[in-house]
């Protein structure tokens, strides 16, 4: 071989592996686009997303954030590639394509999730299930007698808890020597626990406009099992604006992290409800 043609050998070999070094960078950089390109509709789609819930239209994710973040195992921002592979492997262990993208489809399958570890037994409390809370427990300090009765497990639950949130000093709640909220402090509070059927019914007719995903016909309030508690803004105002205050508030993420730990689950449309399934 002279050595022209040894250089021509030389470079063609060059080529080649450049051209494979090349194609091996392409096939890296295809592989990440897909967790890229999901976590661009994640930032659209939490905002813009339109879907049904309750007979009610829906515009975005977005207030549920905290929830899905803890039902994928994340702490990472919405739009980002990690949001985005965390979200692929939920789908993969849900059954569904595993594309990155909290579309309507998955987020149909989260609010199953939720929904179906919401309290299952619906039945009336009787008389002797329910206690009545001292009005220091509750959000209303002149609320009524009658409207303080909490089944009696899930207002030693609720103690618990309070006792934990107390302690946990980054929630900066005001308390008294004995670890319970102080007179002054309003989150945590109850706002409402049992509401009989009767009380129930006044509700739905003063807010004739509230739907199915306002004031549920076959309410577990009716179990005294159910707490609505104080997490911000107004307390039961379920404006998407007053909703997404009240994700925000570290009151609310602490029991999204937090809850079940005491038995409590979420009722994912109103930030304040939630309800015993121990």
């Amino acid at each position: 071989m002279n050595r022209s043609t040894y250089f021509v050998v030389l470079l063609l070999i060059g080529t080649v592996l450049m051209l494979v070094a090349g194609a091996s960078n392409g096939q890296r950089k295809g592989a990440a686009n897909p967790n890229i390109d999901a976590a661009k509709r994640n930032a659209l789609l939490s905002a813009d997303l339109t879907w049904t819930f309750g007979s009610k239209q829906q515009k975005g994710w977005y207030i549920y954030t905290p929830l899905i973040k803890r039902l994928i195992d994340t702490k990472q921002d919405s739009g980002s590639t990690q949001f985005a592979q965390a979200i692929s492997r939920w789908q993969a262990k849900s059954g569904l394509k595993s594309s990155g993208m909290l579309d309507e489809e998955t987020l149909y399958a989260m609010i199953k999730t939720w929904q179906d570890a919401r309290l299952k037994d619906r039945s009336q409390a009787l008389p002797d299930q329910l206690l009545t809370a001292p009005v220091a427990d509750f959000y209303d300090p002149t609320r009524a007698e009658e409207l303080r009765q909490v089944e009696k497990r899930t207002y030693a639950a609720y103690k618990r808890m309070i006792s934990a949130a107390v302690a946990d000093r980054s929630l900066r709640l005001g308390h008294t020597s004995r670890g319970e909220l102080a007179s002054g402090e309003k989150f945590l509070k109850i706002v409402s626990a049992f509401r009989s059927r009767d009380y129930q019914d006044k509700l739905r007719r003063q807010s004739p406009n509230s739907g199915t995903a306002g004031l549920a016909v076959n309410s577990p309030h009716f179990t005294g099992r159910a707490l609505d508690l104080y997490v911000g803004g107004d307390p039961v105002d379920t404006t998407d604006s007053n909703r997404a205050l009240q994700v925000r508030t570290p009151v609310y993420q602490w029991l999204v992290r937090n809850a079940e730990r005491f038995g409590f689950r979420p009722y994912c449309y109103e930030p304040w409800h939630w309800e015993y399934v121990l």
